[in-house]
């Protein structure tokens, strides 16, 4: 087996990979977009029209009416003045740093934070906390020990492996008392958490909130590619007159974006995807937790097994594809205790999929064990 899956196929529920078929419970495609047929002919056509590339910097001759076209989608569907895409998710969490940093001279930091936010403090910030995850005592013990401060904490609203949920109703009442900025990146919680799918600050009533700025990406839930920002026009107008990274990156190519603007489409149109995709994710993880597994409780489509031995981790994720199932041991840079394989729950897994699964976990435990 390679420590890689190499895939041989579009991503779905199921995948091929070295001529075998697998059922996959791997990756971030949560909403089953990723080989869905209306954006495909989308991408296409746009190929058609505008050719592969802009071949451009936006600052340049990069911008053509779609980007504006996708911008303008994505402010309606987060309700903000604006938004600003650019070609990455990574790079979201370092350019909204860097266009702020004027704002805050420290930053607070979960310490299973993703490493896109860990890697964009700008230079010249030297006081760099950790706080303890989802601890808001924590947090508040620390931002009390940092008073004089402007303060700047930052986290994940969908962490990435746990699938834990960032506690913002307790963060956010210190971030009014110590007069800071939150920052969240809403990478997994775009299209998935929230009564309409706009993210981690709607599913806690906080999107009116005005220091509450979030990154998010279309290459998770909309089944895309490519980073976002949005908010007032104050904001994404900085980003583009200050932000090297965003005004010396190549434009985001045609498909790309027709498949951003047809995915929101499909989204906005269809809320059952995330209602059904978060259905099963909770009763997945009741059974789970049934087994006697240790995982996290948060409703998301992340769902952990945490074991305690490297061995046992790696081999159940084997046993797994050996028996035609896709859900990979985590080897990731973000400091976890114990080990784990990342279960993830998609709108177009079937029902036998995941009663296949079950059957499968509870084989690997009668003879393992859970722990």
């Amino acid at each position: 087996m390679n420590s890689v899956t190499i895939l041989n196929s579009s991503v779905g529920n199921y995948i091929k990979s070295n001529g075998n078929k697998y059922s996959y419970f791997a990756g971030n495609n949560y909403l089953g977009l990723a080989n869905h047929p209306v954006i495909k002919k989308a991408s296409i056509r746009s190929i058609k029209m505008y050719g592969n590339n802009f071949s451009a910097s936006r600052r340049t001759t990069g911008t053509a009416d779609i980007h504006l076209e996708l911008e303008k989608q994505l402010a309606a569907f987060m309700k903000k003045q604006d938004a600003v895409i650019f070609a990455s998710g990574y790079m979201g969490n370092g350019i909204l740093l860097e266009i702020l940093k004027n704002r805050y001279s420290a930053v607070f930091i979960d310490e299973l934070a993703h490493p896109s936010i860990t890697g964009s403090i700008p230079r010249g910030i030297e006081n760099i906390q950790y706080f303890n995850h989802c601890d808001a005592s924590h947090l508040e013990n620390l931002l009390g020990h940092h008073k004089g401060l402007n303060p700047l904490v930052i986290t994940d609203g969908i962490f990435a492996l746990t699938g834990e949920i960032a506690p913002l109703d307790k963060i956010y009442p210190l971030i009014e008392k110590h007069n800071a900025i939150l920052v969240v990146d809403d990478a997994h919680s775009t299209g998935i958490l929230g009564e309409n799918g706009r993210g981690t600050a709607e599913h806690f009533n906080l999107d009116w909130a005005e220091n509450i700025y979030t990154t998010g990406t279309m290459s998770k839930a909309l089944g895309g590619y490519g980073g976002f920002i949005s908010g007032t026009n104050e904001l994404t107008n900085l980003i583009r007159e200050k932000s090297a990274t965003y005004q010396a990156s190549t434009s985001l190519p045609p498909s790309i974006i027709a498949t951003g603007i047809a995915s929101l489409k499909i989204i906005q149109k269809n809320p059952g995807l995330r209602v059904s995709l978060l259905e099963s994710a909770g009763e997945l993880r009741k059974e789970i937790i049934g087994l006697g597994f240790q995982t996290t409780t948060d409703n998301t489509p992340i769902i952990p097994i945490m074991l305690t031995e490297l061995s046992k981790a790696k081999d159940l994720s084997l046993f797994l594809e050996n028996n035609g199932i896709i859900a990979p041991f985590m080897n990731y840079p973000v400091k976890l205790k114990g080990y784990m394989i990342r279960i993830t729950v998609s709108a177009s897994h079937t029902v036998d999929q995941i009663e296949t699964l079950l059957k499968m976990l509870k084989k690997w435990r009668d003879k393992n064990g859970t722990n």
